[in-house]
């Protein structure tokens, strides 16, 4: 049978055992966290180049919008001119 005094020496050492190895445990989990974190992070310049990129990627997207909306245009006033040019020249009478 265990004594008194036996589990009270095994329940402090498992409980300065637990006080030692959290902390340690917690300790390395976060170096690993922010091994990830700072590999995953872009370096100023590159993050700035990127807010470049995107805004000239945008004012390429609206440029394109514009010569479609132009394209558009001018293919509806050749169908409207074609259809002009079948009609009779006194009208439908």
């Amino acid at each position: 049978m265990i004594q008194p005094g036996e589990a009270m020496i095994a329940m402090a050492s498992l409980a300065l055992i637990g006080a030692v190895v959290y902390p340690l445990a917690r300790a390395v989990a976060r170096k690993i966290e922010g091994d990830a974190s700072r590999k995953n992070a872009l370096p100023d310049d590159t993050a700035e180049r990127m807010r470049r990129m995107e805004a000239a990627i945008e004012s390429v997207a609206i440029e394109v919008e514009r010569i479609s909306e132009g394209q558009r245009f001018v293919t509806k006033l050749l169908a409207e001119q074609r259809d002009d040019r079948r009609l009779p020249p006194g009208g439908a009478s």
